[in-house]
């Protein structure tokens, strides 16, 4: 009885002892660093070598350090031929031209425990960052550049905004090197398209033409037409006040006159007031008796 419960004994020892091995010791690698934590709080950062941790309390989570390369603007297939991804090599260049544009970037972990933590994917936050830095760049850059001589100094401001964004957004990766691969005038059916994008620009800018020189016409000559009516207004104007001044003359004359002579005065508007209205009458003035009658024409 007493030798089952030893060997019983050793079996449970043995069983433990293997349990511990197994979920206690782990192995980094040279190009690896591991992150240890414990209850999801991080406890360390190991790097290559043999270590020991808490069997089943203590997690190790091994990143890789090496470096890694993709491609930008194609992908690689089956049989390892370069397949064009136009939704990422299409750029348009300062002059509004398009152009495929090829890269190749290589890069590492720079910080495992930021990798792991501070982002769900970073690798695909990167390839975004990239992008975004290769828009802008050859934005600033016109198709012949582009293509010939430019490539240079578009794939060193390219790393160096990209490296800017990555120091910002602490993602724990880093760029190692960024090529230009390739660049050259994109596919037929994106050439069609940017010429009818160009037709309709040219189209636009000559009805814009077309609109400022019919402007240019029209505002002179309605700006004359416009002088001409303020002129009729102005040669109006003055002649309505002339003979308001002239009528307002003449009517103090006449009440001048007629505070000197109203009798007289009377007469003679009453007269001139009969010939206005009667021209072609003749005027008899009687003294009431029919038979003695004076026409007025012989005086």
């Amino acid at each position: 009885m007493r030798q089952q419960k030893f060997f019983a004994g050793v079996i449970i020892a043995l069983v433990v002892a293997l349990l511990i091995s197994f979920d206690g010791f782990y192995t980094v690698g040279e190009q690896e660093q591991a992150v240890i934590t414990m209850f999801g709080n991080i406890v360390r950062t190991d790097t290559a070598g043999l270590y020991f941790k808490l069997p089943f309390l203590q997690q190790v989570h091994i990143v890789d350090m090496t470096t890694h390369g993709t491609g930008i603007g194609y992908e690689t297939d089956k049989s390892f031929r370069n397949v064009v991804k136009e939704d990422e090599s299409v750029m348009i260049t300062s002059d509004f031209n398009f152009v495929n544009i090829d890269f190749y970037l290589e890069y590492k972990v720079s910080d495992p425990v930021a990798y792991l933590y501070n982002s769900d994917n970073p690798e695909n936050i990167l390839k975004n960052m990239l992008l975004s830095c290769i828009r802008g760049t050859v934005a600033d850059y016109p198709v012949d550049e582009v293509i010939t001589t430019g490539k240079n100094q578009i794939q060193v401001a390219v790393r160096e905004k990209l490296t800017e964004m990555l120091q910002k957004s602490n993602i724990g990766l880093q760029c190692v090197n960024l090529t230009v691969q390739d660049a050259e005038p994109p596919t037929e059916k994106i050439i069609q398209a940017f010429k009818e994008v160009e037709t309709a620009r040219q189209a636009r800018e000559t009805m814009i033409n077309s609109a400022k020189k019919y402007q240019s016409e029209q505002l002179p000559k309605a700006d004359a037409e416009a002088d001409q009516i303020i002129q009729k207004a102005e040669a109006v104007k003055s002649s309505r006040i002339s003979e308001a001044n002239g009528q307002a003359a003449r009517f103090i004359n006449m009440y001048d006159e007629y505070k000197a002579y109203p009798l007289i005065t009377k007469q003679r508007l009453f007269y001139e007031t009969l010939e206005e209205i009667l021209p072609n009458a003749k005027v008899i003035i009687t003294d009431g008796q029919t038979e003695n009658l004076m026409p007025l024409e012989k005086f």
